[in-house]
This record gives structure tokens, sequence and C-alpha cells, in this order.
């Protein structure tokens, strides 16, 4: 059975896909951009303070599952620059405890509304 997963707390969906959904244990977090949930914009700081965002926004989504950024086992990490790659581990590593989980990232040419980097994951509630 799925469950679809929406919060207040993250942007609203850009298009024709949920927040997350979920299936047993198992959470599939759509991307996310740095997008503040309340004003729908991107926040100031290049990559780095849109990463900072994107993660409060997968944490919110965690949370409404019944998780926490501990409970993910996969993220997907897409840059429009791998030069921010160092950015990225560094700024993720706030964020998350040992052992980390599973992780890709990838350059690629443009991203919604702009942004520098998107971030999905998959979860599994309870899998600490």
């Amino acid at each position: 059975m799925r469950k679809i997963i929406h919060t207040e707390h993250a942007p609203a969906a850009l298009g024709t896909y949920s927040q997350a959904v979920q299936v047993g244990d198992t959470v599939y977090l759509s991307g996310q951009v740095g997008l503040l949930p309340e004003t729908m914009e991107l926040v100031e700081g290049g990559c780095e303070g849109q990463l900072h965002q994107v993660m409060k926004n997968l944490s919110a989504v965690c949370q409404a599952a019944g998780g926490d950024l501990d409970d993910v086992v996969k993220f997907n990490v897409y840059l429009i620059d791998l030069g921010n790659f160092d950015k990225v581990n560094k700024i993720m590593a706030g964020y998350l405890k040992e052992p980390y989980p599973a992780r890709a990232a990838v350059q690629v040419s443009a991203l919604p509304k702009a942004a520098q980097v998107e971030v999905d994951a998959v979860m599994v509630v309870g899998s600490r």
C-alpha cells in the first residue's frame, strides 16, 4: 500500500509528483532544491546556502514520514558544478552521522528554478 507524504514545512511540489511516497517501511523522497517553503523562492548564498535549505527541506519530509535524516539509506546529489563537491561533503557532514548512507553525486546542465543543487533520497523508517 502506498502512502503519500506531505508537509507544509517543505516546499510544495513544483509539478506532478508528491514530496514523498512510502511503501512499507521505505520512503522515496522527491528531489528538493533550496526553496523556502513559505515563499517558494530560492535562498541566497549560492550552492552552500541552497544545500543547507535542501537538507532542512528533506529533514522536514523525513519527519512527516516518521523518520529523520539518520534513517536515509541513499542520497542522490545533482550539481550544476561538480567544483562544489567538497562543499557538499562538508555541509552534508553537518547534517549526518557516521556511518554515512550511500550517495551519488553528478553534474547536470540545469535544475528547476535555476537552482545550483538538488538532492533526493531513500529512507527506511526505523533502519538505525
